[in-house]
């Protein structure tokens, strides 16, 4: 058994170049804070991006949520509990909670990983009888299960974007915070100062790589709900939904 706790404790402190215009943390961010948390969860516990490497495999995010109360502004200090929910032969889901100094919650978020084959970049199985080891019940994660996105990449013109070095990760293909960041970027400034995103839900469906052109499209499903998408030749590559609440 691994002498690391099952629930990994990560503790952050927000500095001025992380916030947005309103002073608050973004999406984006506190996405690197949940991938800094799971890489260094994993990596104490045997399973990180180096072990995963000798095996010539890598982990890829599939499916992340996160709702948010209240965004963090400058100088917070705010601790991460991530944790593993379950374990399937190809899938395996990771749960996080943040809170603020006092232990209050701000906001929880659970993902969704697959392991990858890096010749082939096809799906492989994972080894259940080890993970299922790091499987914690000690806390919840009281959000909705990711869930099917519509597409809207028909019913929109979209706005073109071409995948630049800095939108790459290590594996040289489209950063999935970079995804985020592209779409809540078709939302003008104005809108975050007067609303929030309370949910954020997107799904990685094909990876991006350097100098593909791609389209992303955004459409107002129902009140303060929108749907988006990247495509690239008419093949969408990420779907995502963002639902918004008075501020």
């Amino acid at each position: 058994m691994n002498k690391f706790e099952k629930v990994g404790k990560f503790q952050f402190v927000t500095e001025s170049y992380l916030l947005d215009c309103r002073g608050r943390l973004t999406i984006p961010m506190i996405g690197n804070y949940l991938l800094h948390a799971a890489s260094g969860h994993a990596a104490q516990r045997g399973f990180g991006f180096s072990d995963m490497t000798e095996k010539q495999t890598a982990w890829v995010l599939s499916r992340l949520v996160m709702e948010i109360n209240r965004y963090p502004g400058m100088s917070e200090s705010v601790t991460l509990y991530t944790w593993i929910e379950d374990v399937g032969r190809f899938l395996t889901t990771r749960c996080f909670e943040l809170t603020d100094s006092a232990g209050v919650p701000l906001g929880y978020a659970r993902s969704v990983w697959a392991a990858i084959d890096l010749q082939t970049r096809r799906p492989t199985p994972l080894d259940i009888e080890a993970l299922q080891v790091h499987v914690s019940s000690e806390r919840s994660c009281p959000i909705e299960k990711p869930g099917k996105i519509a597409a809207v990449e028909g019913e929109t013109t979209g706005v073109p974007y071409q995948v630049k070095y800095s939108d790459l990760d290590i594996n040289g293909h489209l950063n999935s915070i970079k995804y985020m960041e592209h779409l809540l970027d078709l939302f003008e400034p104005e809108l975050f100062r007067v609303k929030e995103v309370r949910r954020f839900e997107i799904a990685y469906l094909s990876e991006g790589r350097y100098g593909m052109p791609l389209v992303l499209h955004k459409k107002e499903m129902e009140p303060d709900t929108y749907y988006m998408a990247i495509s690239h030749e008419d093949r969408v590559i990420c779907r995502a939904i963002a639902n918004w609440v008075q501020s």
